[in-house]
């Protein structure tokens, strides 16, 4: 047991597992032989501070650096991503996004302090790469690069509208009961309060098993 328990709680050892396991399923897959992954994962121990923040900021442009989006929150595979469409369900990924260490102790001042620094680092030209226009900066600088309960809720319900319903308790009810039969969920949905918004409710992930 003590293996067991030594093994997962190695980094090294959960990532050569995951990557081994989807290689093998990949080549299965594919029919093909060989290597998948160019390279080792990398495991940095960051600095707390300005280091730790630019490097959240760094992870978080990818999308937009890639000109896959136009604003880092649009990615949902991303902290801040994450963040914003799922509202860090379960607590996944550190709250703080990296700013205690400036003096900053509630969530939405440090959502705002992040995303302003975010915004600005995205907006610098990096050699031809895609960044951040002056427009969509604008726009946030107005805003004071805050997240509000409205902008919120677009956000997470582009999370899950590829199978959910949202209206009043009873418009969800009544939508859930005309399809719930092409769901593949044979379990019995519950419409949800979406929180900040008075008499809004939804289902979501309806296409679980």
């Amino acid at each position: 047991l003590e293996e067991y328990r030594e093994r997962f709680c190695s980094l090294s050892a959960y990532v050569k597992d995951i990557k081994q396991r989807f290689s093998c399923f990949y080549n299965k897959r594919k029919k093909r032989k060989g290597t998948l992954w160019g390279e080792r994962f990398k495991s940095v121990i960051v600095e707390q501070g300005n280091t730790l923040v630019h490097c959240l900021a760094y992870i978080d442009l990818n999308a937009v650096r890639a000109g896959i989006v136009k604003r880092p929150e649009d990615y949902r595979w991303c902290s801040i991503g994450y963040h914003i469409q799922t509202g860090n369900k379960d607590g996944f990924l550190s709250s703080d996004l990296g700013t205690p260490d400036f003096g900053v102790d509630d969530a939405a001042t440090q959502l705002k302090t992040y995303r302003e620094y975010l915004y600005h680092i995205g907006a610098i030209d990096k050699g031809g790469k895609a960044k951040i226009s002056r427009k969509v900066l604008e726009e946030e600088t107005t805003e004071g690069f805050e997240m509000n309960r409205l902008r919120r809720f677009q956000y997470r319900s582009r999370y899950f509208t590829d199978s959910g319903i949202i209206g009043s308790r009873a418009f969800v009810e009544t939508q859930y009961e005309i399809f719930k039969d092409h769901f593949r969920s044979t379990r019995e949905k519950i419409p949800k309060r979406v929180k900040g918004i008075e008499g809004m409710y939804s289902l979501k992930r309806l296409a679980e098993d």
